[in-house]
């Protein structure tokens, strides 16, 4: 279940830097590293050793996934990223269903009603990390007009949480039959 926490924008867009600048200098050396051990146990000296490059590179994109899993993921100046990573994927898991929601809005299902409330949050949350402010104006139009509709019958608009249970719900509800 993945909550939407407050986070300052200027320090995640800090944090998120200083993450990617670790990580590609640590696929650089990764790289080179791989690259020239293939190169001096199985390359020719003057010969064309291209197709060891690109087996060292190759090797330490296999390294940068295992590291960035067992080591990296867990580390507290990856924070910032991981957080960003699992909003944009909690907001696709809703986006894949957007019809479905619409439909179950349309019909005031609480399920449906919720997770667009949590779409919306989680998206302007996005746009506010990301510094992306073009698409907020239409945003928060349309999620002021759900907030009250939600108000009107009654619902917590404080949907801060995404309740797989929810998304079930409007799958088996309104999804393809």
């Amino acid at each position: 279940m993945f909550e939407i926490k407050p986070w300052d924008a200027g320090l995640y867009r800090q944090q998120t830097r200083r993450s990617t600048l670790i990580i590609a200098v640590a696929f650089l050396v990764l790289a080179m590293l791989s690259s020239s051990l293939a190169v001096m146990l199985f390359g020719t000296p003057g010969g064309d050793n291209f197709r060891f490059n690109l087996g060292g590179v190759i090797v330490a994109v296999l390294l940068m996934a295992v590291l960035m899993r067992l080591y990296f993921w867990s580390q507290p100046w990856m924070a910032a990223a991981v957080y960003g990573w699992q909003l944009k994927r909690s907001l696709m898991g809703v986006t894949n269903l957007m019809h479905q929601v619409k439909a179950g809005v349309q019909a005031e299902d609480p399920a449906a009603m919720k997770l667009l409330r949590f779409y919306h949050l989680g998206l302007a949350q996005m746009h506010q990390l990301d510094a992306n402010s073009s698409d907020q104006g239409s945003l928060a139009r349309e999620a002021d007009a759900h907030q009250a509709a939600m108000q009107t019958l009654g619902l917590d608009t404080r949907q801060s949480r995404l309740d797989p249970a929810w998304i079930e719900a409007v799958k088996l509800a309104y999804g393809k039959r």
